[in-house]
C-alpha cells in the first residue's frame, strides 16, 4: 500500500503536500482529465485577503434600513510565484501528467503570456503536435489598466489529448451562452443560445460575490465546470496537482465527476477542507 492509497472505487481524495511524490504514487492511465493551474511565475508572491462585512452600531457604511456596519480584514492567503528556473520545476510534472491520463484523456494547462509559448514547444515534444486540440483563451475585464501598453486582460489554455484518435470530447454537455449579436439569427437559436468557441468570454472570479475562498488566484467554477462537462462524463477521474483553492474539486464533484486533488500549500489545504467536505479523504505526505 502507498503512502495514497488511492483506490479508484474509493472516494475523493485530497492530498496535502509535494505533488511530484504524490504523482508518482499514481497509477499509468488512471485518470480520463487532467487539469493544471500552476504557478505563473510572475516573480513576485501572490496574495489575496479576505473581507467579511458585518452588522454594527460603530459602523461606518450605511445599508438597507438605516443599518450600519465595517468591514472586518480576515486571514492573508499567499504563495511564492518565483522559480529559478520555471521549466526544471514545471515540466517533470507535465511528463506524469502525460503517464497519467487514460487512452482518452485530455490535459488542459492553465498560464498566462509570461511561459505560454514555452509550454506550447514542451507540450508538442511530450505529447505529439498531432495531439494538440485547441488553444483557449479566456477573456475577462477586470482590474488594473496599463497606459503604456495593451492592458493584458486573458489567460491561455493549452489543450492536448492523449490519443487524437479516441480522445473524449462531448460538447453537447456543454453549458451554451448567449449569442452576441441576436438579431442575426432565428429567436429559436437566440433561446438555445450558442456553443462556446476557443474564445470564452468569463468574469474573474467577484471579490463581493458567493463563490470567494480568499484564496490568491482563484479560478471562477464557471471555466471550470465548461473543461469537466467537455472531457469528462459522469463517473470519470479528475485530476488536479495544482488544486489551490479546490474549485476544479468542487466543480468535478457537483457534476458527479470523481476527484484528486494536491496541493502543498497550508492556506490552500484548509480552503479546500473546508470546501470539499466529509466526503473527501485527505492525506498527509511526511516531509522526506
Amino acid at each position: 500500500m502507498t503512502e495514497l492509497g488511492w483506490d479508484p472505487t474509493g472516494p475523493n481524495l485530497l492530498v496535502h503536500g509535494d505533488n511530484v511524490r504524490a504523482l508518482a504514487e499514481l497509477p499509468d492511465a488512471s485518470f480520463q482529465l487532467v487539469y493544471i493551474d500552476p504557478p505563473f511565475n510572475t516573480g513576485r508572491t501572490q496574495t489575496r485577503t479576505t473581507t467579511t462585512t458585518v452588522r454594527s452600531a460603530s459602523g461606518t457604511r450605511v445599508g438597507f434600513g438605516g443599518n450600519t456596519y465595517e468591514s472586518v480584514k480576515g486571514l492573508l492567503y499567499s504563495y511564492d510565484d518565483a522559480f529559478a528556473d520555471y521549466w526544471d520545476f514545471l515540466e517533470p510534472r507535465l511528463e506524469q501528467a502525460w503517464r497519467l491520463l487514460n487512452d482518452t484523456g485530455t490535459l488542459y494547462l492553465h498560464l498566462d503570456w509570461r511561459e505560454v509559448h514555452y509550454a506550447k514547444v514542451v507540450l508538442d515534444a511530450l505529447f505529439g503536435r498531432e495531439n494538440f486540440l485547441n488553444e483557449i483563451i479566456w477573456a475577462y475585464d477586470y482590474g488594473a489598466r496599463s497606459k503604456s501598453r495593451w492592458p493584458s486582460k486573458h489567460d491561455t489554455i493549452l489543450v492536448y489529448v492523449k490519443n487524437p484518435k479516441t480522445y473524449y470530447f462531448n460538447s453537447t454537455e456543454v453549458d451554451r451562452e448567449p449569442y452576441m449579436a441576436p438579431g442575426l439569427v432565428t429567436p429559436a437559436k437566440v433561446a438555445l443560445g450558442k456553443l462556446p468557441t476557443d474564445v470564452w468570454w468569463h468574469t474573474i472570479v467577484s471579490p463581493t460575490g458567493k463563490e470567494k475562498t480568499g484564496y490568491a488566484t482563484q479560478k471562477p467554477e464557471g471555466i471550470l465546470r465548461r473543461v469537466i462537462q467537455a472531457s469528462s462524463a459522469e463517473g470519470d477521474w479528475v485530476l488536479d496537482f495544482f488544486a489551490g483553492s479546490g474549485t476544479t474539486g468542487a466543480v468535478a464533484q457537483k457534476l458527479g465527476r470523481r476527484f484528486v486533488v494536491v496541493d502543498q500549500n497550508p492556506d490552500a489545504v484548509e480552503i479546500m477542507t473546508k470546501r470539499l467536505g466529509k466526503g473527501t479523504r485527505s492525506v498527509l505526505l511526511p516531509h522526506e
